[in-house]
Order: C-alpha cells, then sequence, then structure tokens
C-alpha cells in the first residue's frame, strides 16, 4: 500500500469519518486528525516510515499556517509587548525545562535524555494555537497576541537548540553542511531581517501590482515568493517555520494580501490535517507499557503547571485576569517542534525510541486536552474567575484620563475602519462618547488624538465595567466575532441596559442570530455598501460634475493612512 493516492485515501475517508463524529459532538477537529493518526500506526494499514503522503506533505501544512499568521501580523503591536513577551517565553522555558528534566530523571531516563526531554515539554504548540485562534476568531484579540508573540520567540529558541544540537542540521528531510558559530548565526538572523524588509518595501510591491489583474496569477505569485522565501531561509540554516512566517510578514502591508489569504486558506487546512495525521501516528505502542507514568505526569505539567507559570508572570506585568487567563491556556500543550528536536536526537543516536514517544505522544495528549479546554474557554473562565483573580494585580492598563466623567455618552467599541468613521461622525456632533480597544497602537494614536479610550478586551468583564453602562446613550461594537458580540449582548440585558445596541455581523446567518439575541440592529458591511452604492446613485446618477470630481477626492482619501482622519 505504497502507492500515494491509496495512501491518501485512506488518511482522508478515516479522518472525515471521525471528523463527522467530532463535529457533531462539538468537539475541535483537529482531535479527529490525531485519532486518525493513532489508529493509522496501531493497525499499520502500510509503512508508515516510508509513506509518501506523511514523509513531505505535514511540512507543507506548517508552511502555509504560518505563513498566514505572517501576513495577518502587524509588527507594531508586537513591539508594545516585546518586553512582556520576552520575560515571560524565556522564564516559561527555563523553569519547564528544569523540572521536565527532574521528572524525567526521576523516572529513570539518563541526563541527556531527560534534558531534551525537559525542554520538549516546555515549548507549545504554534500550528495548534494558531488554527484554534483562527477557528475562534481571536487572533488579532489582546490575548491572541500575546499567545502569538510567545510562540514566535519559542520557535526561534527551538531553531537555537535544534543549530547547537549536531554540526549537522536536518529539518524536516533538509541538511545543512555544518553547524554556524554563534556570531555568525546572529548576523545571519540580522541579514534575514533585513532581506525581508528589503524585499517588502521595494521589491514584492512591484512584482504583485504587476500581476494583480489575475487573481491566479496572483495566488501562484504568492505560492512561488512563499516557498522560495523558505528555501532561501534554510539554507541559511533556519526552519521552514521561520522562513514561512518571515514571507508573510513581507507581504502584511501588501494591498493584496486579503486576497491572497482567500486562496491559500484551502490549501492550508488540507496540509494541516495531514500533519496531525502525521503526529498520531509518531506513537510506538511497544514502549507505551514502560513509559507510560511519566507522559501522564508530562500532560498534566503541560496542561495545569504550564498556565500557572504565564497566569504568574502575567499578574506581575498587570494584565487584566480574562486577558491572563486565555493566554495562559492558550499554551497549555507540547509543542510539535519539540517532537522535530527529539526526531533529530533521535537520529544522531543521543535519544532513544522511547524518549520519542514520550514526547509524541505528550503532545498528542496535551493537544486534545488543550483543545478541549480552549475551545470553551469562556465558560471555564467565568467557572475559575475568582480562582484566577488570586494572579491578578492591581495594576489597571487603562489609558482613560480620570477627569473624563461618562454620562449619556456612546461606547464605541473597535476603532479601526469603521469605528473611526463613528468617531468622526460623534467628534462633529459634539456627542460624548468613549472607545474600547485592545490594540495597543491605535489606544496610543486616539490618547495623542486626546480622545476618551480604554485599552482592553470587550470579552473582558472587567474591562466592560469601566465603561458605565448605566448611563449610557447607545453601544456600538464594530467587531466581526460573533461570540464576543453576544457576551456582551448578554452582560448589557443582564444589567437591565434599555440603550440601543448595534453590533456587527460578517454573514446573514449571523445577523440573524444576533437579532433573536437582544440586538437592536445588526449591520453587514457588504450590505451596508451596497445600500450605500444605492444612495449615491439617487443622489447622483444625472449628476455628471459629480463623478468628474469623485477620482480626486477618493485619491487623496486611499493616500491617507486612514480613511476617516483629517
Amino acid at each position: 500500500m505504497n502507492n500515494i493516492f491509496i495512501q491518501l485515501a485512506v488518511i482522508l475517508s478515516l479522518s472525515c469519518a471521525l471528523g463527522f463524529v467530532t463535529y457533531k459532538l462539538k468537539l475541535p477537529l483537529l482531535i479527529a486528525y490525531l485519532l486518525t493518526g493513532l489508529i493509522l500506526s496501531a493497525i499499520l494499514s502500510f509503512d508508515l516510515s516510508k509513506s509518501l503522503v506523511l514523509s513531505f506533505l505535514p511540512d507543507i501544512g506548517i508552511a502555509f499556517v504560518l505563513f498566514l499568521v505572517g501576513m495577518e501580523l502587524d509588527l507594531r503591536e508586537i513591539k508594545n509587548f516585546g518586553r512582556q513577551i520576552l520575560i515571560a517565553g524565556i522564564l516559561q522555558v527555563i523553569i519547564t525545562s528544569v523540572f521536565g528534566t527532574f521528572i524525567a530523571q526521576s523516572f529513570g531516563f539518563k541526563l541527556t535524555e531527560a534534558i531534551y526531554l525537559g525542554i520538549g515539554l516546555s515549548f507549545s504548540s504554534t500550528i495548534v494555537v494558531v488554527k484554534l485562534l483562527l477557528d475562534k476568531k481571536d487572533l488579532t484579540s489582546l490575548y491572541g497576541k500575546l499567545s502569538l508573540g510567545i510562540l514566535l520567540l519559542e520557535d526561534l529558541l527551538a531553531v537555537l537548540i535544534l543549530l547547537a544540537m549536531t554540526s549537522v542540521t536536518v529539518f524536516s528531510g533538509f541538511s545543512l553542511a555544518q553547524a554556524l558559530p554563534l556570531s555568525v548565526f546572529i548576523f545571519k538572523v540580522f541579514i534575514l531581517f533585513s532581506l525581508t524588509l528589503f524585499f517588502s518595501n521595494f521589491i514584492l510591491p512591484k512584482i504583485f501590482k504587476s500581476v494583480s489583474d489575475s487573481g491566479e496569477l496572483l495566488f501562484l505569485t504568492a505560492l512561488a515568493w512563499c516557498f522560495a522565501f523558505i528555501t532561501l531561509a534554510q539554507v541559511m540554516g533556519f526552519s521552514i517555520l521561520i522562513g514561512a512566517f518571515l514571507a508573510g510578514v513581507a507581504l502584511a502591508s501588501s494591498p493584496y494580501h486579503f486576497q491572497i489569504q482567500g486562496k491559500v486558506k484551502p490549501l492550508r487546512d488540507f496540509f494541516t490535517t495531514l500533519f496531525f495525521v502525521y503526529l498520531g501516528t509518531r506513537v510506538n505502542f511497544s514502549d507505551l507499557v514502560v513509559v507510560y507514568p511519566v507522559i501522564i505526569v508530562f500532560v498534566l505539567y503541560a496542561v495545569l503547571i504550564k498556565p500557572l507559570i504565564f497566569l504568574l508572570i502575567f499578574g506581575i506585568f498587570g494584565f487584566k485576569k480574562h486577558t491572563m487567563f486565555h493566554t495562559a491556556i492558550n499554551l497549555s500543550q507540547v509543542s510539535e517542534f519539540s517532537l522535530i528536536i527529539l526526531l533529530v536526537g533521535l537520529k544522531i543516536g543521543i535519544i532513544s525510541q522511547s524518549a520519542l514517544t514520550v514526547i509524541a505522544l505528550s503532545s498528542l495528549l496535551s493537544i486534545v486536552g488543550s483543545s478541549l479546554v480552549i475551545s470553551r474557554s469562556n465558560k471555564i473562565y467565568k467557572k475559575l474567575s475568582f480562582v484566577i483573580a488570586f494572579f491578578e494585580r492591581q495594576k489597571k492598563i487603562v489609558v482613560l484620563d480620570d477627569k473624563t466623567e461618562l454620562s449619556d455618552h456612546v461606547v464605541l467599541i473597535g476603532a479601526h475602519q469603521v469605528g473611526e468613521h463613528i468617531i468622526r461622525f460623534l467628534q462633529k456632533e459634539k456627542i460624548p462618547f468613549v472607545v474600547l480597544d485592545f490594540n495597543p497602537y491605535q489606544v496610543e494614536r486616539l490618547t495623542q488624538e486626546k480622545i476618551p479610550v480604554i485599552f482592553g478586551d470587550m470579552s473582558d468583564p472587567e474591562v466592560l465595567q469601566l465603561l458605565n453602562f448605566q448611563k449610557v446613550r447607545s453601544v456600538i461594537s464594530t467587531v466581526p466575532d460573533l461570540h464576543d458580540n453576544k457576551l456582551l449582548i448578554e452582560d448589557l440585558k443582564n444589567l437591565k441596559i434599555s440603550a440601543p445596541i448595534i453590533v456587527r455581523a460578517d454573514t446573514i446567518k449571523e445577523a440573524k442570530s444576533l437579532y433573536k439575541f437582544g440586538a437592536d440592529f445588526v449591520y453587514l458591511p457588504d450590505i451596508l455598501t451596497g445600500e450605500f452604492l444605492v444612495e449615491v446613485f439617487k443622489d447622483h446618477l444625472n449628476d455628471k460634475e459629480y463623478f468628474k470630481q469623485r477620482p480626486k477626492i477618493e485619491i487623496e482619501k486611499l493616500s491617507r493612512k486612514t480613511l476617516a482622519w483629517e
């Protein structure tokens, strides 16, 4: 059964069947993919070590995920939390590596293997967390950005470890001639990031502008850029993850990145499925009887202790308990990168098969447990809120002027794009208002404009208390997340607020759901755009001068950094 089509048929059919069951049980689909790998490993329907499907296709899935993440990332926002991300990430890696080493030694592993197992335990799964954040539409939330920053830092640390392990670095079938001295490696880091900025600012805009008229050619060019930059990164001694991520970052400021994302996502989902199946196949059941105690301890540590470490660290930095909790549970699993490190160790003879089984099954089980917790995070938070408050410090991450009196005001949640137009209108009409936004860059800009603003997440009940809803005139949410908008409506109804509640939806189905839930008005951007055009036609269809003047006016608007700010 070494035929690639037979292997794909078996893997995808089993994944679909298990996926249907998990979907009906309202569980994350990646659980079905992991179970598929476990079943294939147990029944050995074909030789997994020689599988054409599982030997290289999963790496493409990782590349697509990180490529899309890079396009979503605003480096200015990560910069605002650079110190917190750096300290939290490094401290957790050190603490967990030490405890992991001690745990592994306690169960009879030699010191060298124990160290690698401890290091493997310290890393969290980028691909799992990103997929779950994308599914929940939380990638742009404050805790989503903190989680992503820490994960990327851990990936960079993992790359350094891979380079230090051996004079021949092997990653996903790609070999490098010789490990580089640290000084040369740092220089190459500088060169790679410089190339990213150079291509982003001077080369890629011209290339993508020239092919933008053809959607098919735009998609193909994006893929060519992604794989070309990954190849460059690998030649310089970096991983697929780093290369794909930086390839995406280079396109983050491109006006075409939304169209590219829409094209790439179906491919990402297909290859990511194969990656999780591959992860499940790494379990060797013959070693299970011997190593299951350390696996249990590792999984409990990843799901319970690692979040506690992050709660303590982020509590010291003064984050609100809602942000602390969600960031902590997002990082409560063992990384697929840990499996890669152990696989390299096995190949060069410093790691045994038993150690590889420990990290593979710990990764698999912790991913399942973490996925279940993350998918139910809001319900869990409500039950554990009083416990998490223990980790919270009194420092408030709020920038609202203490002299600002909130009465008969409009609460605007989200200041980007649509929110900016609303701010301009409220200023013009001299209507009192306050803005809630979790984007540090937006908050900083609003503060410079002397606009009342609170820095926080709308899904955080503690932050909502600062908005004085009892005296509010109207509440407007420009946030597209269905779940967060429902939580907002529920909180306002519980407070018996009678003011109009205006929220956003992306689909007609979501809009109907929000109306049933209690929203007074739901706007859909696509429909509003159509209605706006109809109004333009009504007022100016026979006014030729209006349309003659528009190009100059609209080009001037589009040339500004934002559409709404004068």
